[in-house]
């Protein structure tokens, strides 16, 4: 007997809206947790910006975020894509990778909690190791929990350990003096050093040789800085400019 289903079209409302430092993809962390200075803020949005619908979560240290990928091109998934970890030379399933580009632009993402501000009509969550560009929408927010969520031996294919960073990062004596006097962001440094540690170039530059690369200048979109680096030898990059965008 053959049993023949029927879905009817599902319509998502954002619950929320993040506030993050990353004003495009290139600057996001391809994971959460890995730049640990990127705090953002998930703003909740009515009629969901309530003090009870947060009621109790202060007791969560992390929670989960289920958001919207909002700046992927509709229908351009693939059924298989090549991850950063694999040097982006191999394939694999799309539902054996976290990839972007996918049959439905749904994101999850564990974030630190950090606090909750409830002020003005306006409930605000402060989060830690965030991984979203500024603006996304969130769909709902769960809590994190230890026992149902974690998997202390769980096997986790090509990504079974957390990326390991071997660049060494630089600042011009003229950046480093810019940087020193942003006084409303103390770790500003410290933050551009985490990103650029992560290296955020395509896997095929990463593993490339050709001095075209070495020599190229990259720029990355965080808050109201736009910071400029370049690769060198030995694994070192080196920030060459930084400005404000206003």
């Amino acid at each position: 007997m053959s049993v023949d289903f029927v879905f009817s079209a599902l319509q998502l409302q954002p619950v929320a809206v993040a506030r993050t430092p990353y004003n495009e993809k290139f600057a996001v962390p391809r994971q959460p947790d890995l730049v640990p200075d990127g705090t953002g803020i998930i703003e909740l949005l009515p009629p969901y910006n309530q003090p009870e619908t947060v009621r109790g979560l202060e007791q969560f240290s992390h929670l989960w975020l289920i958001f919207q990928f909002d700046r992927i091109a509709v229908d351009k998934w693939q059924p298989t894509v090549r991850p950063p970890r694999l040097g982006g030379n191999q394939r694999v399933g799309v539902f054996a990778s976290r990839a972007t580009h996918r049959p439905n632009p749904i994101g999850l993402s564990k974030v630190r909690l950090d606090g909750i501000q409830i002020e003005k009509g306006k409930v605000r969550l402060q989060v830690g190791g965030i991984d979203l560009v500024n603006g996304t929408p969130i769909l709902d927010i769960k809590p994190y929990l230890a026992y149902a969520d974690s998997e202390p031996n769980a096997v986790s294919g090509f990504a079974q350990t957390k990326p390991s960073s071997e660049i060494q990062v630089r600042f011009a004596p003229d950046v480093e003096a810019f940087i020193q006097q942003q006084y409303d962001y103390p770790n500003l440094q410290r933050f551009i050093r985490q990103l650029i540690e992560q290296d955020p170039r395509p896997a095929y530059q990463q593993q490339s040789g050709d001095r075209h690369y070495s020599e190229r200048i990259y720029g990355i979109s965080i808050w109201q800085f736009n910071v400029r680096f370049r690769f060198v030898a030995n694994n070192s990059a080196e920030v060459v400019a930084i400005s404000g965008c206003n």
